[in-house]
């Protein structure tokens, strides 16, 4: 089924900033670079005008300059030092840090701690996949995309694995590093508005962690199948949010049911689910991808598994629980459930508590599903 050509109303915030897309920039300041004016994606460091950032994005017809929810001169006038303090905007919110631009689409801060809780989970990844960055077959791959890139470091890595690549990695927050390689660039797009990449394009796009950002996962994989190049790869990496265990040491009872039920009911009070990690090859196979394939793995809440590799995984999946409980869970308990932060704190050292435990066997389960867009389709 064809993406449509405007994107569906629903796309889901804690706070309603009445605002349809990114920022649309109509200026004759010479930026965005030729050929790379696009209501969604905004280049967070340096562009060169020979860059490829000129292949990648369709041209915006002035008509569709009344699509953005900001004045395109209002908001920079004759000095882009505005689109860039707007773009790198922060609200302090409960202690933490939040981006401003679309604020309140996401559950998590994008503050230094959370950034450093982002790339423990980069390790654990790199642990569990044997130290490999995807599963997907892929040969000489030239376009990558990695949505929803967080601090960088998977995209600077495939772009260091792949040198002939161009590699460009899209977030909300500008948090990546400056300095990366000649061929790895970040932008500044809600993937969940439609996407303005030209269509039949990348080689590879890669989606991890995206759970609880996703208001309509079928519109989401038609445009990334509407974007991928035809015999290119979407994979996509994520993992439950329910502790479970294998020998009824996590009971009906447990913090850890407690917890998984409180999360579950958050991400739909919320609007944005976080149970794809079960859905992915069944909505990935909806859009038209073919050849899906499913691989399962397990993430020990702690180091209790005797399994040398999930041992490993767990002593750092307690840590990155430990130390990121906060920036998970603080936002949608106080915003989208409305608890007291006395309430929320609560519960966040229950969970730091129930996280020592060794004598709990319980994981978290995930998947990896990658797919590939056929030769010939109907698609578009």
């Amino acid at each position: 089924m064809a993406a449509p050509n405007t994107k569906p109303n629903n796309s889901s915030s804690i706070y309603s900033i009445g605002q349809d897309s990114a920022l649309q920039l109509n200026d004759d300041t010479g930026w965005p670079p030729h050929g790379a004016s696009s209501p969604t994606h905004i280049p967070t460091g340096p562009i060169d005008e020979g860059d490829h950032h000129d292949d990648i994005h369709d041209d915006i017809h002035d008509e569709e300059a009344s699509d953005s929810g900001f004045d395109s001169g209002s908001l920079l006038g004759d000095d882009t030092d505005t689109l860039a303090s707007s773009i790198k905007a922060s609200r302090m919110e409960n202690g933490r840090q939040y981006h401003a631009y679309r604020d309140g689409a996401y559950w998590g801060p994008n503050d230094e701690h959370a950034k450093e809780i982002l790339d423990f989970a980069h390790h654990m990844y790199l642990l569990t996949l044997d130290n490999k960055l995807h599963l997907a077959p892929l040969e000489n791959p030239q376009n990558i995309l990695d949505v929803g890139t967080g601090t960088g470091i998977w995209a600077i890595d495939m772009a260091d694995q792949y040198p002939s690549a161009n590699v460009v990695g899209t977030d909300l927050s500008p948090i990546q590093p400056e300095w990366v390689p000649p061929n790895c660039s970040f932008e500044i797009d809600d993937v969940t508005l439609e996407w303005t990449f030209k269509p039949n394009f990348f080689d590879f796009i890669h989606i991890r962690e995206m759970f609880g950002s996703i208001p309509d996962w079928d519109y989401f994989f038609e445009q990334a199948f509407r974007h991928t190049k035809p015999g290119g790869y979407v994979e996509i990496v994520e993992h439950s949010v329910q502790p479970i265990s294998e020998d009824d040491t996590v009971g009906p009872d447990h913090f850890f049911t407690l917890w998984g039920q409180t999360v579950i009911e958050m991400g739909k009070r919320f609007g944005k689910g976080f149970e794809i990690w079960s859905e992915s090859k069944e909505r990935m196979e909806k859009a038209g991808f073919v050849d899906v394939v499913e691989v399962r793995y397990q993430w020990p809440m702690n180091g209790w598994s005797q399994d040398k590799k999930l041992k490993n995984i767990g002593r750092w999946n307690q840590l990155r629980l430990h130390e990121g409980v906060e920036g998970f869970m603080l936002r949608l308990l106080t915003q989208a459930g409305g608890w007291s932060i006395a309430r929320a704190q609560v519960f966040l050292a229950e969970m730091r508590k129930a996280l020592k435990d060794y004598n709990t066997h319980a994981f978290l389960e995930g998947t990896v599903v990658y797919g590939r867009k056929p030769m010939s389709t109907s698609h578009t």
